[in-house]
């Protein structure tokens, strides 16, 4: 990539599409309302806006990378395409079976999410592969002939292909695919064994569906986005964000868009990941509150902490084991339904309850003015004082406190015999408690403490929140750094090109092959590097070598890094000590006289990572110049309190603004509470520190 190269980073969330623009060292945003008619609307708006503001067209843009939370919302809303599964005899009901797990155990009434596809649409054939890839029952081209036809009859727009052990022997997946293109070469075709080559067939079967589901989607919205995109004289190479926080052509998005699910959120991780290394920060909590979601990630020794399964539409109160899960590589982070736009209301108990549902950006919040009569936490955020409402988004939506009053008053205030101001409070409370409570569960699921951590927050409604964030968790530093309210967009101009390759292959180490492994690895290796040189044919391109491994008979894997020499020098004393290791650190101590299983093997090729300069931090040594006062609502105190308002761009390195302050900008304000204080550091992030502390 050239280095004086002009670079643009589109991210659409559910309220808000961010752009920013990347140019000679400078950067150039904005937000726009999405559209969800049509997403390239939101795009090609906030385009203009940067262009002009840098003063370029755009035709001199060389790059687009671009996240998004289409695939996501075709999930949740069922609205893909029409689909049919094909899969083995006998296995027709597994996505609708699931797994024994009961993700509330003492509910009588217990509702499991239907699955993506009916049964009318799963069909079968005859063909069995055992466990350790031998052929049982092979396949006859006739059997599959007969289904396809049915398939035709069915006016499908996709198929997914998921059949028994394929990941081992995708000879009979291949053979369908093969017959499905010669007899309905208009479907759209999507095979486990490429999508995901790993064992568990609930998890393989679902992430296929969930693939073919959503193909035609995004290939006819990408299709789409590519033409308008020419048309108005962008004529460069566009790339997506894919959810295991790396960037991916937009044929290979095209083709595995079940990958694009959660890449906006992938995209602030990386971003986050990017200020912890400039700061040296090895312990880092991410805080990402945009218009629809939150999205909270651990970052340990600069690095976003991954995993290879996640969970998407949630039906039980975002409950682990409630939603679909997806097995493709992922950054491991909890996203609960606590956004700016996020919708309040009162229980049957009494209790006041926010989200999951949003007003997203049609309507809005009841203070955009757009026909949104219910209160969001936007709307609770303009009454306590924490937004202005004739500078949001830099102006260019006025809000209206009184709508903002009517419908705290309306669905909170009246239930509960609360003005509209404390109905305000209350959901405040409850959204923070919400995030805070998601982060502690997070936090002790990793084995974490979170009072070593420092904490970033970005998206449009994080710094009005993290203030408080910080004090429920016992967090003592808090760190905004400079485009927070486009940080993910951000993220995704920081972001490596990569792609992880894996597959399921079963070994025990008492049969330890290192012959084997070298050549499997060796295959996945090549494989991945393939996919990143349709990114990026100049580059360096590194490897990354994973395997997960376990004790015998236990159901779940912990991931072991290896590197390049272990890879490709196999051993089995070092391949026992790092899963021991690994072991120890998240359960205290090995289990001793039981052998070791290896299940999945994988490897991630990526570009260098963006050279990241260093900060030294200032402690603040001048109070910045105010712009005038006005009164936000202490939570701590319970009323309201008298504030500075000062402008981020006035301040400089050293400035410091002395809580309770509202420090601000045309995408976000940051909210300093009054018992901490805020430094402008060298590179423009405010560093806020409790009083007294030392950065």
């Amino acid at each position: 990539m050239k280095t004086n190269s002009v670079r643009l980073g589109v991210d659409i969330g559910g309220t808000f599409t961010d752009v920013v623009l990347e140019m000679a060292g400078e950067q150039f945003s904005t937000k726009v309302l999405t559209t969800y008619a049509a997403p390239e609307d939101a795009i090609i708006d906030g385009m203009h806006q940067v262009c002009a503001k840098a003063g370029i067209t755009p035709s001199q843009i060389d790059q687009i990378i671009h996240g998004t939370t289409l695939a996501t919302n075709a999930l949740i809303e069922r609205r893909g395409a029409k689909t049919a599964l094909i899969t083995t005899e006998g296995f027709r009901d597994v996505i609708e079976m699931r797994t024994e797990s009961r993700f509330e155990q003492y509910d009588l009434n217990l509702k499991l999410p239907e699955p993506l596809l009916p049964r009318q649409v799963r069909l079968t054939v005859p063909e069995r592969v055992n466990a350790r890839g031998e052929v049982m029952i092979p396949l006859e081209r006739s059997a599959v002939e007969a289904v396809v036809d049915q398939i035709a009859d069915m006016g499908v727009e996709s198929v997914a292909v998921g059949l028994i052990h394929s990941y081992l022997a995708p000879a009979h997946e291949e053979l369908i695919r093969e017959v499905l293109a010669e007899r309905v070469p208009q479907v759209s075709v999507s095979i486990s064994s490429e999508v995901s080559p790993q064992m568990r067939e609930y998890e393989r079967f679902n992430t296929v569906v969930a693939n073919a589901y959503i193909k035609p989607l995004m290939a006819s919205y990408l299709g789409r986005l590519e033409d308008r995109l020419k048309g108005e004289g962008a004529a460069c190479r566009i790339f997506l964000m894919h959810s295991g926080g790396g960037i991916i052509s937009i044929q290979n998005a095209a083709e595995f868009p079940v990958r694009l699910v959660e890449s906006g959120p992938a995209g602030g991780a990386v971003f986050a990941a990017h200020i912890a290394a400039r700061y040296g920060l090895d312990k880092v909590l991410s805080f990402d509150m945009g218009g629809t979601t939150a999205k909270i990630c651990l970052i340990k020794d600069q690095t976003p902490k991954t995993s290879r399964v996640f969970e998407v539409a949630r039906t039980y109160r975002f409950k682990k084991g409630s939603g679909m899960p997806i097995s493709i590589p992922v950054i491991d982070m909890v996203e609960i339904g606590a956004g700016g736009g996020s919708l309040a209301h009162v229980d049957a108990m009494r209790q006041i309850r926010v989200g999951p549902e949003s007003a997203g950006s049609e309507p809005g919040p009841a203070c955009y003015g757009r026909g949104g009569s219910r209160p969001g936490v936007t709307d609770a955020d303009l009454l306590l004082g924490k937004l202005d409402p004739d500078n949001f988004a830099g102006g260019t939506i006025p809000l209206e406190p009184d709508q903002s009053k009517a419908a705290l008053k309306n669905h909170v205030g009246t239930a509960l015999d609360m003005d509209e101001v404390e109905a305000a409070f209350g959901v405040a409370e409850v959204v923070d408690e919400n995030m805070a409570n998601a982060a502690r569960v997070h936090a002790v699921e990793n084995g974490e403490d979170l009072s070593g951590y420092t904490m970033i927050a970005f998206g449009g409604a994080a710094p009005l929140h993290a203030g408080r964030l910080c004090e429920k968790l016992g967090i003592e530093r808090l760190l905004v750094p400079p485009g927070a309210g486009v940080g993910s967009a951000i993220g995704f101009l920081r972001a490596p090109f990569s792609f992880e390759a894996n597959r399921s292959v079963f070994m025990k180490l008492s049969d330890f092959d290192p012959d084997a492994i070298k050549a499997l690895l060796t295959t996945l290796q090549a494989e991945a590097t393939g996919f990143v040189r349709t990114c990026d044919a100049e580059s360096q391109i590194l490897s990354e070598f994973k395997v997960y491994m376990r004790y015998s008979g236990q159901g779940w894997e912990i991931p072991i890094s290896l590197s390049q020499e272990q890879a490709m020098q196999p051993d089995q004393h070092i391949f026992k000590t790092a899963f021991e290791a690994e072991y120890t650190k998240l359960f205290g101590r090995p289990v001793a006289g039981m052998d070791i299983e290896i299940t999945v093997w994988a490897v991630n090729a990526t570009t260098p990572s963006e050279k990241v300069d260093t900060v030294n931090p200032t402690d603040g040594d001048h109070e910045a110049k105010t712009a005038g006062t006005r009164d936000i609502f202490d939570p701590a105190t319970g009323q309201f309190e008298n504030a500075r308002v000062v402008l981020r761009d006035d301040m400089t390195t050293g400035q410091c603004a002395i809580g309770p302050t509202a420090i601000t900008e045309a995408e976000t304000t940051i909210i300093v509470p009054g018992r901490r204080d805020a430094i402008r550091q060298p590179d423009g992030c405010i560093d806020i520190v409790i009083r007294g502390a030392q950065s």
